[in-house]
């Protein structure tokens, strides 16, 4: 057995082992395990069952981790996306008022053509056509969209008839709890803690067993049994509306496109930057398994939307397991190892309440946002449009609304501005498209 992984992993090779692999896996698991938590309580608010998801959640990230180590020998994990998630529950399922199984539809089309782009190659030159500063706008606003969900959640930041939005009811438990979350995780990050999101989330829950709400009651409570076989996948499994799409592809392509789009650039961005961390991109700083990786990724989206999850993406927290010394795609089988023993746990995930949970929402959304210092900020062409991205995400509880303001902005400025050849027939035929949708909702 050890001389089949040593073969297949190409261990000695890549100059690593079978302990530093074992131990990287471990070290990247700690610092995604978050997920477990975080994405089954996202997506209960569109319907869903909760227990169900852990299970599904558990096993999405497993099978993309599998296939990763197996398709692509990268040290890459992946769990369903954090954004993704939030724009399947909130917006199509919430705001939009479409059944979590048609969203589900949407998914799984989105990943099978995500698959279909990378076999031609086409993925790749979809993700160099878009501007640099659309990309960064939508991965900044959908990081500034979940961290406003986390402040709501909360009851930091709540509606408010004349204003719109103002600050939740002060002083009060879950507030001063979900802040003090905030302030632990970004403190253990900045010392290098690995798994400091994980942590915060466990010691905010253990906290709120021992703090009263409003209402007298502690903000968190014991499971009656803290291990136990994993819940059923049945409510969610195999509950895929195939047909939604064709029923109404007026509304369904918007969605599957935002899909699209943002797993298109997360995916890549990602994937260069673990492998550049891992020292694994060639000597023209290509990553020489990405058609591979990138198959893993777009496998593992059917795959989960098939069990009852949104969008399964590559997951940047797999550089940790990289600074612990992980190169091959073992490193992703041991990732996969961990998510299926944590099944074991459910009972305990389920009664991580949103109190702890809040505090990881509000920092992963924040720290999305670092790519804004990425920005031209010398030329307002640029900075303008992503600014609008930015700040229509959240307001507009949409990121397929942002994305769109975005695209159109960015080519009218251009227009405008007499800049013709700098825009992109691709960038330009999105931007027409979502105009139109503007001007002709219906």
């Amino acid at each position: 057995m050890k001389k089949w992984i040593e073969n297949r992993f190409k261990l000695a090779q890549l100059g690593t082992d079978f302990r530093t692999e074992s131990i990287a896996g471990v070290t990247t698991f700690s610092a995604m395990a978050y997920i477990l938590a975080v994405h089954p309580a996202t997506l209960a608010a569109a319907g869903m069952d909760q227990a169900a998801l852990v299970t599904v959640t558990a096993l999405a990230s497993a099978l993309g981790c599998l296939l990763m180590g197996w398709l692509a020998n990268s040290p890459v994990a992946l769990a369903p996306g954090m954004g993704m998630n939030a724009f399947f529950a909130y917006t199509v399922c919430g705001t939009m008022g479409i059944s979590w199984q048609a969203a589900l539809g949407c998914v799984f089309w989105n990943g099978v053509l995500f698959f279909l782009l990378t076999l031609t190659g086409v993925r790749r030159r979809l993700f160099d056509c878009v501007p640099q500063c659309l990309k960064i706008g939508v991965q900044c606003g959908i990081g500034l969209f979940i961290a406003f969900i986390g402040l709501s959640q909360c009851g930091l930041i709540v509606d408010h008839p004349v204003t719109m939005v103002t600050m939740g009811e002060m002083p009060s438990a879950p507030g001063l709890l979900v802040l003090a979350g905030v302030i632990l995780i970004v403190s253990l990050q900045k010392r290098g803690v690995p798994g400091a999101i994980l942590i915060g989330v466990v010691v905010i829950a253990m906290l709120g067993l021992f703090i009263r709400g409003n209402g007298g009651e502690a903000l968190a409570r014991l499971p009656e049994q803290f291990f136990s076989k994993p819940a059923s996948m049945a409510p969610t499994v195999l509950q895929v509306d195939f047909l939604f799409p064709l029923r109404q592809p007026a509304v369904a392509l918007p969605i599957v496109f935002s899909f699209l789009f943002v797993d298109l650039f997360d995916t890549l961005g990602t994937l260069v930057g673990v492998t550049r961390s891992a020292k694994l991109l060639d000597e023209k700083g290509s990553y020489p398994q990405i058609q591979q990786a990138l198959a893993a990724d777009s496998l593992a989206t059917v795959g989960g939307a098939l069990i009852g999850t949104s969008t399964v993406t590559s997951y940047i927290e797999s550089t940790a397991g990289v600074r612990a010394g992980g190169r091959t795609g073992l490193t992703s089988w041991v990732v996969a190892v961990c998510f299926l023993f944590s099944l074991l746990f459910s009972p305990l995930i389920l009664a991580i309440p949103v109190v702890a949970t809040a505090p990881a929402l509000i920092v992963i959304g924040l720290m999305m946002m670092e790519g804004m210092r990425d920005l031209n900020w010398g030329a307002w062409e640029d900075v303008f449009p992503a600014l609008m991205v930015l700040i229509v995400m959240p307001l507009a509880y949409s990121i397929s609304e942002g994305i769109a303001v975005g695209f159109v902005v960015y080519v009218s400025l251009r227009l405008l501005s007499g800049r013709l050849k700098d825009i992109d027939w691709v960038t330009g035929a999105l931007a027409a498209l979502f105009l139109l949708r503007f001007l002709w909702p219906d």
